[in-house]
């Protein structure tokens, strides 16, 4: 009986000491591959179906990065 009263404690114990995982950071832009737009960047020759990571593009649109204040899921 004792040797379950130990096990219930230890169980206890490594789950209160358990070191807590660090918080995960909100994405930014600069996480994103998006297509960039730069004057004088070499434009690649491709043949075939080719995925080119960060193409070079004319126009994009305005990116802004707009924090979410609207709470949800509690009333």
């Amino acid at each position: 009986m004792w040797y379950v009263v130990a096990i219930v404690v230890t169980a206890l114990l490594s789950v209160a000491l358990m070191p807590k995982p660090p918080a995960p950071k909100p994405a930014a832009l600069e996480d994103f591959e998006a297509p960039t737009a730069e004057e004088g960047r070499p434009i690649p020759v491709v043949f075939g179906a080719v995925l080119i990571r960060g193409a070079n593009v004319v126009w994009y649109g305005d990116l802004a990065a707009e924090p979410i204040k609207k709470k949800s899921g509690k009333k």
